[in-house]
């Protein structure tokens, strides 16, 4: 079981696609579809849903790992509902090809069975990205991923989640010393980049209230593993009372990853 209400399956996370079930009560949604609808619908399926079972998906941003299963899915499942906001919509490169009904503009909250969902801008390089806070009566689940800074929005965010998806893309010096060349170091490294291992943990430790559940989510191919992620973000919250029993997972590109157990 769980610890909380929330049943998070990590379907794909990585540099090369990414798509997250999340459920509570009797209610399904899936964050992003940057993996092959087959991937997603198998993924479903070995979780005990069909396509149909879902109440939507959200779109966070426009990026290809984030999307590119979208059309086909979309196409395959044209009752399920896809969720983005206007610019995002204005971005993607499939938007011709799906029927516009089938896509619907997120508001600043919306009701999907028995959740609540409400986006919140993040920084990051793209159109007008978002990380999503799913609420379930009392409790709520934060998705933050593709973020380069801490900002207040953020904070409020990820306050009081009982789980939480959260990005730990790089190692710092494995970046630094890798194969990126410098503009794409910098790119990462910057405002509108990605979190590192370290920052992950940080912004966990300077939670009033910080998640029971943790994801490590959306680590880079080249310059992270499984093994130093788990492992930076465990030293840093070590040293933090209030941190120190957070359940980590480290979600991965290949397999699915779950806190049901």
């Amino acid at each position: 079981m769980t610890m909380t209400d929330f049943e998070v399956d990590v379907l794909a996370s990585g540099s090369r696609g990414n798509s997250t079930l999340i459920r509570a009560g009797q209610t399904a949604i899936l964050i992003d579809a940057g993996i092959s609808c087959r991937r997603i619908v198998q993924g479903l399926k070995d979780c005990g849903l069909e396509p149909e079972d879902l109440s939507g998906v959200f779109l966070t941003h426009e990026h290809r790992d984030h999307i590119a299963g979208l059309d086909v899915f979309a196409r395959h499942y044209s009752t399920v509902p896809i969720f983005a906001n206007e610019r995002t919509w204005a971005q993607l490169p499939v938007r011709r090809l799906l029927p516009r009904p089938q896509v619907r503009v997120i508001p600043r909250s919306c009701s999907m069975g028995n959740l609540r969902i409400e986006p919140f801008r993040i920084p990051h390089d793209a159109a007008d990205p978002v990380g999503y806070e799913i609420f379930h009566g009392d409790e709520k689940c934060t998705y933050l991923t593709d973020c380069g800074i801490i900002t207040k929005t953020v904070e409020l965010a990820a306050e009081g989640a009982a789980v939480m998806v959260l990005e730990a893309n790089h190692d710092e010096d494995m970046l630094r010393h890798g194969p990126y060349p410098p503009a794409l170091q910098k790119r990462i490294l910057g405002k509108e980049g990605h979190l590192s291992n370290r920052t992950a943990g940080q912004f966990l430790t300077s939670l009033a209230e910080p998640p029971a559940e943790v994801f490590l989510a959306h680590l880079s191919e080249k310059n992270n593993t499984p093994d130093i992620a788990y492992q930076t973000v465990r030293d840093v919250l070590q040293e933090c009372p209030r941190t120190r029993e957070i359940q980590l997972y480290v979600a991965q590109q290949q397999e699915m990853v779950s806190n049901v157990r």
